[in-house]
C-alpha cells in the first residue's frame, strides 16, 4: 500500500516529480499552497506524511504536535543546517531538499511508523520495498551509536480544584524547601487563570518568563543557555531557587501552547533536579468544545504537565466546600490523566470548620466519602505566617521557620526524597515496575 502524502513549498515541484517516478511507495494526493490548506488536509485524513519543501521556518512543535495527534507525520527539507537542527529539535524529520526520491520515500515511511508508535499503535503496514537508502547517504551520514541519556530530573505538580484551596502557597514553599534541602529546584508558575508566584515572591511581574521559553521552545531555539537566562534566580533561606515567572495577564494564555510547554519542562528537567509546577484547577479539555482542533487549549499547560509528572500533589481545602470539591476533582483527574496517583492534602485544618478535634473529623469524612486515596498530609491553618510571607515577599521557611504550616510542607516534600516509597507518581512506578 502507497502512503498518501501532501506537499507545501517552493520545491514540491521537483519534490513530487521524484516521488512520482518511483511509481508506488510514496502518492502525493494533493500540492498545497498555504500552511493552513495543508493542515485542514491533514485534519480530514486525506494524508500520512506532510512534506515541506523549502519555507520550513513555518514550522513550530505545536504544529508538529497537532499533526502528530491526527496521525500524521511531518518532513521537512532545507538545505540549511541549522534550520535542520532546529527541526530536528522539534522532533520533525529533515533532511536536504535535494534528497534523492527513493531516499525521501524511505524518510517518509521511517516518519509515519514513528508516528504509529507515538499513537501506541503498531508500525505501519505501508509498503515501502525498493526505498532503501542510498550509498551516498550512508557514506554522508554513518550509523553512530546513540548517546547515553542523562540523568532526568524529577516534575512535580502541585494542583487542586476550584477555590484557591492554597495550590501557589504550597507549591512556592514546596520549591523553596527542596532548595533548602541542597537539591537544584525550578518553580514554575503554569495557571493560565491567575498566575501569582511572581507576586508572591516580590518580584516584578512585567515579564512572563514561562511565555518566553514557550516561544522559544515552540519555534525550536531553546537551549539551556536561554532557559537558564529566563529563569529568574531567587534567593531563599540561604539556597538558590529558580523561577518561570507566570502570565501577567489573564487573556495571555494562548502564549502557552502545551507542546512547547512539554519541551520547557523537558529542558528544565535537564537544568534541575526538582521541576516544581504550579498548574490551574480546570481539567476540561477544551479543544473538544470547538470545530478548530489547531486551536489553542487553555487547559493544555496543566494536562501536559500532569501527564508528564513524577509526583502530583493534590490540594483540598479541609471544609464542608473543599472536600466535596477535591472528591469531584480527583475522579475528573483520573478521567484525564489515567493511572495518576495523587498525595491528597488537606490545608488549612482548623477547629472552626471541623470541630472540636478536627484532624480526626476530617479523617474520619473522608475514609466514608473520599475516592479511597489515602491523606498524605494534613497542614495547619496558620494565617499570621501566611500573611507574613506575602506581606514580606518571602517564604515560610524565612518568615516562620518554626510555624506548623512550614514544617507540615517540608514533611511533605523531603520525605520521600529520603525514600518515602507511599509518595509516588505514574512515571515513577513505572520505572520501579522496569526494574523489577
Amino acid at each position: 500500500m502507497s502512503i498518501p502524502v501532501v506537499t507545501i513549498g517552493a520545491g514540491q515541484a521537483e519534490l513530487v516529480g521524484s516521488l512520482e517516478r518511483l511509481h508506488g511507495p510514496v502518492t502525493v494526493v494533493r500540492r498545497c499552497s498555504e500552511l493552513a490548506e495543508l493542515v485542514a488536509a491533514c485534519q480530514t485524513g486525506l494524508a500520512r506524511a506532510a512534506v515541506v519543501a523549502g519555507g520550513t521556518q513555518d514550522i513550530t512543535a505545536t504544529l508538529a504536535d497537532r499533526l502528530v495527534a491526527v496521525g500524521v507525520a511531518l518532513v521537512g527539507l532545507t538545505d540549511d543546517a541549522a534550520e535542520r537542527s532546529r527541526l530536528t529539535e522539534l522532533g520533525v524529520v529533515a533532511a536536504p531538499e535535494a534528497t534523492p526520491g527513493s531516499e525521501l520515500a524511505r524518510l517518509i515511511g521511517e516518519a509515519v511508523d514513528g508516528v504509529a508508535g507515538q499513537a501506541g499503535a503498531s508500525p505501519s503496514s505501508f509498503g515501502l520495498a525498493g526505498a532503501r537508502p542510498s550509498a551516498t547517504s550512508r557514506d554522508a551520514e554513518p550509523e553512530v551509536s546513540p548517546p547515553e541519556p542523562a540523568e532526568e530530573g524529577e516534575i512535580l505538580v502541585v494542583w487542586g480544584p476550584i477555590g484557591s484551596p492554597g495550590r501557589t502557597t504550597i507549591a512556592v514553599n514546596c520549591a523553596a524547601e527542596l532548595a533548602a534541602s541542597g537539591r537544584s529546584a525550578i518553580l514554575i508558575d503554569a495557571d493560565t487563570y491567575g498566575g501569582s508566584i511572581a507576586g508572591m515572591l516580590g518580584l516584578l511581574d512585567d515579564s512572563a518568563g514561562l511565555a518566553q521559553a514557550c516561544r522559544l521552545a515552540d519555534q525550536g531555539l531553546l537551549d539551556r543557555a536561554a532557559l537558564d537566562r529566563l529563569a529568574t534566580p531567587v534567593v531563599t533561606g540561604g539556597s538558590m531557587l529558580r523561577v518561570l515567572t507566570g502570565l501577567t495577564r489573564a487573556d495571555r494564555w494562548p502564549e502557552l501552547r502545551a507542546a512547547a510547554f512539554g519541551a520547557v519542562l523537558t529542558r528544565c528537567r535537564e537544568l534541575a533536579e526538582v521541576v516544581v509546577v504550579d498548574a490551574g484547577f480546570c481539567l476540561e479539555a477544551d479543544e473538544e468544545l470547538s470545530f478548530d482542533t489547531m486551536a489553542p487549549r487553555r487547559n493544555g499547560t496543566t494536562l501536559r504537565a500532569l501527564e508528564l509528572a513524577d509526583r502530583v500533589v493534590a490540594v483540598g481545602a479541609a471544609d464542608a466546600i473543599g472536600m466535596p470539591r477535591l472528591v469531584r476533582g480527583l475522579a475528573e483527574l483520573e478521567q484525564a490523566v489515567p493511572g495518576c496517583s495523587p498525595a491528597v492534602v488537606f490545608n488549612r485544618v482548623r477547629a472552626s470548620t471541623l470541630g472540636r478535634f478536627p484532624e480526626r473529623a476530617l479523617r474520619e469524612a473522608w475514609d466514608r466519602f473520599g475516592p479511597g486515596l489515602p491523606i498524605r498530609s494534613m497542614l495547619p491553618h496558620d494565617p499570621a505566617s501566611a500573611d507574613a510571607a506575602l506581606l514580606n515577599g518571602q517564604v515560610l521557611l524565612e518568615c516562620a521557620p518554626d510555624s506548623g504550616l512550614r514544617h507540615g510542607i517540608a514533611e511533605l516534600v523531603c520525605a520521600p526524597v529520603h525514600g518515602n516509597q507511599r509518595f509516588t507518581g505514574r512515571r515513577a512506578k513505572a520505572r520501579a515496575g522496569a526494574a523489577r
